[in-house]
Formats: structure tokens, sequence, C-alpha cells
């Protein structure tokens, strides 16, 4: 994304540590968060007046807190793309695909075996919208299928992902196959190891046979464009992952409560970022646990938390098509949240945050 490295040096110049700390990143992530999603821009430019202040006022004035008054949300890259109904873009990482910012989950309505006519009204609105970037997996029960009904006429505006639970080469093939036959598609533009939570799984798949033979050899032939890495329990694991095998993208939980429980936003995201991986955002509603009339009470808040993290896309799941436009509608108006608004959202959460991480413990 060399359109948006110059924003590394204006965060790197005006932003103080303590801004990163609340943002669960690390100082050492500042320049590799510098370029991706629409964090703070601010105009870099000194006067000549302000060059002429000696050293101890310079520094006086580095310390002060940057208000919200003084972000040009405007100008924040890489959201100033628009894509189709004015949705915003991003690149996703080093595949250099643009995808919405809000994607569609395949699960829910999507995923509804006794209801093929309404989910493919989900499938083509969402389209409709802008939103270009589909989730879906052979364990979301009629996922596949559903958006396959959708693909033989639209396929070329999405950019469809899905996984493998399988952890052996033939096991990954034969699902593989299977899943192209559902999704009525060839080439898959992501295949994903799917739920990496374990030490024994990661050996497993690294191992001669495992399934990371069976990514590489369908990116070999073209079946597939992109690799990548899903899980939502152990950071260290997925941290291990990436940094054994150069996958293309990595889909990880991430909401205001991920802090507070084996958080993946703290050094598995910068490190990511820092391997110019294409980061989605997953459980960002916590399947609605973390809505709490006295906690975090809207959607507005749980989508805008995770956009304003170095992510591409954020996926949620719709139920209806009232709650897909509605969804479409936040994505198209979202604005950076601040740090503050960040660590005020973490704190409403965190008396609940146990139960809004029920994933990590449970699944």
């Amino acid at each position: 994304m060399t359109k948006n490295i110059s924003q590394e040096s204006k965060l790197h110049h005006r932003l103080s540590r303590r801004y990163f700390v609340k943002l669960g990143l690390t100082a050492a992530a500042v320049l590799g968060l510098g370029g991706c999603s629409a964090f703070l821009d601010l105009d870099e430019e000194e006067t000549d007046e302000q060059k002429e202040k000696d050293k101890d006022e310079t520094e006086k004035k580095q310390e002060e807190e940057v208000k919200p008054e003084d972000t040009d949300q405007e100008k924040a890259e890489p959201d100033k793309e628009k894509g189709r109904a004015g949705m915003p873009l991003r690149e996703l990482g080093k595949t250099g695909s643009m995808v919405s910012i809000l994607g569609l989950g395949g699960s829910f309505l999507v995923s509804a075996a006794d209801r093929p006519e309404e989910a493919e009204k989900i499938v083509n609105q969402a389209l409709d919208l802008g939103i270009n970037y589909f989730d879906t997996a052979p364990s979301y029960g009629s996922s596949e299928e559903n958006i396959g009904r959708v693909m033989g006429e639209r396929r070329s505006e999405v950019f469809l992902a899905s996984k493998t639970l399988e952890r052996t080469y033939d096991g990954t093939m034969r699902l593989f196959e299977q899943s192209l036959q559902r999704l009525q598609t060839d080439p898959l533009d992501l295949l994903q190891i799917h739920g990496l939570h374990s030490e024994q799984e990661l050996a497993q798949i690294m191992a001669e046979g495992g399934a990371m033979e069976a990514l590489e050899e369908l990116k070999r032939q073209g079946a597939i464009r992109f690799t990548g890495v899903t899980g939502h329990r152990d950071p260290t694991v997925l941290l291990e992952a990436i940094e054994k095998y150069d996958f293309d993208c990595l889909l990880l939980a991430l909401n205001p409560a991920d802090r507070f429980y084996q958080p993946l936003q703290e050094a598995l995201l910068p490190r990511a970022r820092e391997k110019n991986m294409g980061i989605i955002a997953m459980k960002v509603a916590a399947y609605g646990r973390i809505f709490k009339e006295n906690g975090l009470d809207s959607m507005e808040k749980a989508l805008g938390y995770a956009l304003s993290y170095p992510v591409s896309t954020a996926l949620v799941g719709m139920s209806t098509l009232d709650e897909l436009s509605e969804n479409a509608r936040l994505a198209r108006e979202f604005e950076q949240f601040t740090p503050q608004e960040l660590q005020h959202l973490e704190e409403l959460v965190e008396p609940y945050q146990d139960e809004v991480n029920f994933f990590k413990k449970e699944w």
C-alpha cells in the first residue's frame, strides 16, 4: 500500500506512545501500523515559527495530548476509496485486492438450509450495497450452497473466501473439491486453515502430508489465489503459525472485550501488519453478547471499534434484509474512533468481558 506510507511519519511524529498503549499496540508497532486503516491523519507540516522554538518548548508540545478536533478524518487512508453504493474499500494486505470494510459473514440467514430464497436475497442485496468480501466455510450449514446460488451470475463481483477444518493433505483436497461444487466457482480467492487453536493442530498442518501441502498445491494449480489462517482462541498459536508460513491473510476475533483475556490484538495484530497480511476481523459483536443496556449498546460502536484497527474488513452475519441495510449504512458512515473512544468502549465491556469472550473458552 505505497499510497499510505506517508501516514507512518505522521503518526510517529505526532502521536505519543500512550495512545498506542490504549489501543493495545506496542511502541514497536507504530511504524508497522502507520500505512493501514485510517489511524489519525494529522498535518505534519511545521511553521517557521515552530521550527525556531527552543528544544524544551518543542518537547513540551510533543507531550501534549492530540485533541479529537485536530484530526482530519476525511483524509484518513485507505477509507477514502469508495466502491459500489459508496461503500469504503481497503486493501487486503499483500493480495492487492480492494475489499469492502464490511464483509458478509456466512452464518445466520446465509447458512439457513430451509430458507434458500431468503438467503439468496441477502447475498444479492449485499452485493448491491457494495459488500464484496464474502466469508463462508463447509461447516456453516448451507452457507456455501446458498452463496453458490448467486455466484453463477455475479462471481466477478466477489472476493470469495472459504476454509478447511481438515488437517491433512487428502482431507483438505476432498473438502476443497466439495466447496467448489457447492459454491459453483473455480478458482476460489482465499482458502483458510479454519480454527487453528493448538500446538498439536499447528504441527499437523505443517507436517508432511499436512493441510499446508494441500494449500501450496492448490495455489500452484491456480485453484486458489491466496492462503490464510483463522483463529479466535490462542494468539500464541496463531503468531507461531504466521511466523512459520507466509500466509496471505489472517482472520482473527476483535472486539472491545478482547484485551481482557488472551488478547489477539496485542502481539498478533502488529506482527500481521508488519508482514503486510490481509487482516480480517470477526466476532465483532460476539454473536450479540456484547450488547448490554448499561454497556456497549449499539452495532455502530461494535463495528466502529473493529474498523478503527488496522483491519481490511470486518465480518458480520446478517439475519434480515433490514439488518443488512443498517449495517451497510454504518459502514458507509464510519469515522475513525479516537483512542479515548476506544478505551471507553473497553471500559464499558470490562464488567461482562467474560461473557463476551465465551468463544475463547467454550469453542
